[in-house]
């Protein structure tokens, strides 16, 4: 799979140039793959392959070892995500609330599978483990914006908030 935001443009070039130095800052350290990887993913906002490829080159790391780590980790992305990454927390108290009818009305309303992004890039949807705000059950996050006590019904609001640019507010 051929990655494309990674491979054009000048903006791009800086940004595998940063990769190299990210692997230059961290190349002594031993289990360096770990944070060159958090490094990538804050720079370009996921994993891109030509990124990895890089860091398999440089650290002298085989590609399989680095995808076991990046695959293994559910903090680490492959695939870009969207503008606003929702998370939809299925821990035990979230789910004994109603999550999953939540995470079901998000992917409805989205018209995308949980772990989609949609067309437009605005969204990503995500089911995740506990998010730490189980008094506020059933809880989502978009971005570091914290919604709880969620009903299905609630959903097509806070999307329309989402996506309303904020000079309209």
């Amino acid at each position: 799979m051929e990655d494309t935001c990674c491979c054009q443009g000048e903006q791009s070039n800086e940004r595998l140039d940063k990769v190299k130095e990210v692997i230059e800052q961290f190349r002594m350290l031993q289990g360096a793959l770990i944070p060159v990887l958090h490094e990538i993913q804050d720079i370009f906002g996921y994993l891109p392959e030509e990124a990895l490829r890089i860091v398999s080159s440089e650290l002298d790391m085989p590609m399989a070892e680095i995808y076991g780590v990046a695959t293994f980790y559910s903090f680490f992305s492959l695939e870009p995500k969207g503008e606003h990454v929702i998370r939809v927390c299925m821990g035990t108290a979230c789910y004994i609330k109603g999550a999953q009818a939540v995470l079901d009305r998000l992917s409805q309303e989205l018209n995308i599978p949980v772990q989609g992004t949609t067309p437009d890039g605005k969204f990503t949807l995500d089911a995740t483990r506990c998010l730490g705000a189980c008094g506020l059950a059933p809880v989502m996050t978009i971005g570091e914006k914290v919604f709880g006590r969620l009903t299905p019904k609630e959903i097509p609001k806070i999307l329309k908030q989402m996506r309303t640019p904020v000079e309209a507010h």
